[in-house]
């Protein structure tokens, strides 16, 4: 094992003295991986990437020389699903903003507090229903809502409909619900048109990658009453987070840490 950071050595000499010899390089965390970092390691044949997303790493640089990536989407799928439907339950029976209210010491004086909504029946559109989607819809499932998905391929193993674009995912759902990986095509897929099919009171729950959204355009949304809600663990410009939003009680917000156990970090 080599880790430039525990070496005295500047970094550009360990990895020149190096180079030649690496053959599997793990990244921890988003460290960007270049086609120009690459080409610093001739040999390089795996990587072995600690995130569940790749959207950090060059992927076709790495196609081109035949270098192997793997992630770990599997090690963090069920406490991705259940971030994610905690976000969900939180929006919907507005547990955070209940806490605040409470803690606010505003019961005495407002007496009732606003009605939150059941999940239970609701329609759960999955963008993305690869280990951590397949996981949210398992779970989803128990609570009673009905499920349907739109994903790079239909899936043959799963009887949930099929929708090959987002925006027709979204008109017929209540919950959008985001663990797609971010590539080129997937950039901003979520815009105004997407959520306005998604109606006045759907909402929007992200556990893939900020800029799934065009994060300008679902402010504008939420600011003007045009959507339900979202429950948010990624952003577009992290660790910034548009301030519009820490006054909305229906938005729930989450610093990226969907992931974030002992558990999911042991396996």
């Amino acid at each position: 094992m080599l880790d430039p950071h525990e070496s005295p050595e500047p970094y550009d000499s360990f990895l020149a003295r190096h180079a030649p010899f690496i053959r599997v390089l793990m990244t921890i965390g988003p460290s960007p991986i270049s086609a120009e970092f690459l080409e610093r390691l001739p040999v390089l044949e795996l990587i072995v990437a600690t995130s569940a997303g790749l959207n950090h790493i060059d992927l076709p640089a790495c196609w081109s020389r035949g270098i192997v990536v793997t992630n770990a989407s599997l090690a963090f799928a069920e406490d991705v699903a259940d971030c994610a439907v905690g976000l969900l339950i939180d929006v919907l029976r507005r547990i955070s903003a209940a806490d605040r209210f409470v803690r606010g010491r505003l019961w005495p004086v407002k007496e009732n507090y606003p009605l939150g909504f059941k999940l239970g029946g609701k329609r759960v559109g999955i963008v993305g229903l690869g280990s951590i989607g397949s996981e949210v819809a398992k779970r989803l499932l128990a609570f009673g809502c009905t499920i349907a998905y739109t994903s790079r391929n239909k899936k043959q193993s799963v009887s949930f409909p099929f929708y090959a674009n987002v925006r027709d995912l979204a008109a017929n759902s209540d919950v959008l619900v985001l663990c797609c990986a971010l590539t080129k095509e997937t950039y901003h897929m979520i815009n105004k048109d997407v959520m306005v099919a998604l109606g006045k009171d759907g909402v929007i729950i992200n556990v893939g990658r900020g800029s799934l959204i065009n994060e300008k355009e679902l402010v504008q949304c939420l600011v003007g009453g045009d959507m339900g809600g979202a429950g948010l663990d990624v952003y577009e410009n992290e660790p910034n987070v548009p301030k519009e939003l820490f006054g909305l009680d229906n938005v729930v917000l989450s610093p990226h840490c969907a992931v974030m156990t002992p558990e999911s970090f042991e396996a």
